[in-house]
């Protein structure tokens, strides 16, 4: 992955979620109901690329638990995230925040949501640190991303056309949960479906793929395509494509599903050990328990 666009696409200035963002979203917030207790207090990473509507629904889900945004573009996601005012007469809503909080370096959560984000990143081991370092002890992360065979048929047009990779190539979820635990984290529990879209055309297809991200492979072409060259990526698309029995264009999104815990930290003890204050709390309730 080129590190240079990766972090242009997640700046990028956005005021709208993509629809499939938003259904993975959907589909992830029902696994909110596996867990026994709700978290007390939450964090959406990136919550405009993440689904908007989700983040109204994790809301409804959670309307104790205070919420904290962190995003590339904080003042623009707050603006987004913003629950519509009203009246603030009823004494039951005084002292309730009406919109999530900006989360800074030592906020701690109780559980920390990203949806469609880690697939994006080009250090992600160093993202699941960080999202560790965000998470009370015994909290959890739950987060979705794109899986090796996402947009398996447009890669097939473009081998067979001898054209570079349409995007950069997507971990597997089992290297996922090596890394969860090599960061950190206990307890992974990993799962995956397929979600098929299908499409009237090349041209709808191409602006879905616009809106969902680039392509951040180092190894793509490195100018700006000619409209012939458009032209010719349509016709491939069209006739290179699989169509369902109506005739529409078939394209594959592999969805991997993660979520795992933040243990009790074990701290290696040496002649001299440096134990945060955070984590000697944590372990002396766990003892006690």
């Amino acid at each position: 992955m080129d590190p240079v666009a990766a972090l242009r696409w997640q700046q990028r200035a956005a005021t709208a979620s993509p629809w499939l963002h938003e259904e993975v979203a959907s589909r992830m917030a029902e696994r909110l109901k596996w867990f026994r207790e709700p978290p007390a207090s939450w964090m959406h990473w990136e919550p405009v690329g993440g689904g908007l509507l989700a983040h109204q629904q994790l809301r409804a889900q959670l309307p104790d638990a205070p919420c904290h945004v962190a995003a590339q573009r904080l003042p623009e996601a707050l603006q987004a995230t913003r629950e519509g005012g009203g009246p603030g007469w009823n004494p039951l809503s005084w002292g309730r925040s009406r919109g999530p909080q900006a989360a800074n370096a030592d906020t701690r959560v109780g559980m920390l949501w990203a949806n469609m984000a880690l697939h994006t990143e080009p250090r992600p081991q160093t993202l699941l640190r960080r999202w560790n370092a965000h998470i009370e002890t015994n909290g959890f992360l739950m987060f979705s991303c794109l899986g090796p065979d996402s947009l398996r048929e447009l890669r097939a047009v473009y081998a067979a056309q001898g054209w570079p990779e349409p995007a950069h190539a997507f971990t597997d979820m089992h290297d996922w949960g090596d890394m969860l635990v090599h960061s950190g984290f206990a307890e992974p529990v990993m799962d995956m479906e397929r979600i098929t879209l299908s499409y009237s055309g090349a041209e709808p297809l191409l602006a879905e793929l616009r809106s969902l991200g680039r392509n951040l492979h180092s190894g793509r072409f490195a100018a700006c395509r000619s409209r012939g060259w458009r032209a010719r990526l349509c016709e491939a698309i069209e006739t290179g494509l699989p169509r369902a029995a109506d005739g529409r264009l078939l394209l594959t999104f592999e969805i991997i599903y993660g979520h795992a815990f933040k243990p009790t930290p074990r701290v290696p003890m040496g002649p001299a050990t440096t134990v945060p204050m955070e984590d000697m709390r944590a372990m002396l309730r766990g003892r006690r328990g």
